[in-house]
């Protein structure tokens, strides 16, 4: 986060990583940077974590996101997920088990 603050860039979210491990790594820095730069009032990195949170949305980030974007008051990244939950049987099955999504009367 110091780093963006100083250089206005990110370059942690920026590179593309082939690897599953490394794509979920960058996924849950994603998450953490997110909630930071929701805290600290970080509109620009805000956008940038949930631009690389929408692009790599997968059955399992899906729930924890959802939950994430629900409590930040991330609209576009809400309506990500929840078109990705809806878009496929298999997709909701996997986030089944996740527990209590958050729900509009919340």
């Amino acid at each position: 986060m110091l780093h963006f603050i100083y250089t206005d860039m990110c370059p942690d979210l920026a590179q593309q990583h082939s690897s599953d491990m490394i794509r979920e790594e960058v996924a849950a820095l994603a998450q953490h940077l997110l909630a930071a730069a929701d805290g600290y009032g970080l509109d620009r990195l805000k956008l940038i974590c949930e631009d690389k949170l929408c692009s790599g949305i997968d059955a399992g980030t899906v729930a924890t996101t959802l939950a994430l974007a629900d409590q930040l008051n991330c609209s576009r990244l809400k309506k990500r997920c929840i078109d990705f939950i809806v878009s496929s049987l298999e997709n909701l099955d996997a986030v089944a088990s996740y527990g209590k999504l958050p729900t509009d009367s919340e």
